[in-house]
């Protein structure tokens, strides 16, 4: 059954983040990605953000973009931090 839960990224495990995610890939994010996690971790209280699965770094990186989008169309400018 764990090995059902690994697959279905419903744990953080390094056998989750085979296909990505992790730690090291934690480490490659801009800063409003890591931006996003704080307020998931700190707001939202949804745990640490420091292991996420491919799938959850995935998620946040759509939330960024979103953000990035709707900062042009307010600020007519892109964000000044860049995107990786």
């Amino acid at each position: 059954m764990d090995f059902i839960k690994k697959i279905a990224g419903g744990s953080h495990s390094n056998a989750a983040n085979a296909t990505g995610g992790g730690p090291e890939s934690e480490r490659n994010e801009d800063f409003l990605d890591k931006g996003v996690d704080i307020v998931q971790e700190r707001v939202f209280k949804q745990g640490a953000q420091n292991n996420e699965t491919a799938q959850e770094q995935a998620k946040d990186e759509k939330i960024s973009d979103g953000i990035r989008k709707g900062y042009k169309a307010v600020f007519k400018k892109d964000v000044p931090i860049q995107d990786k």
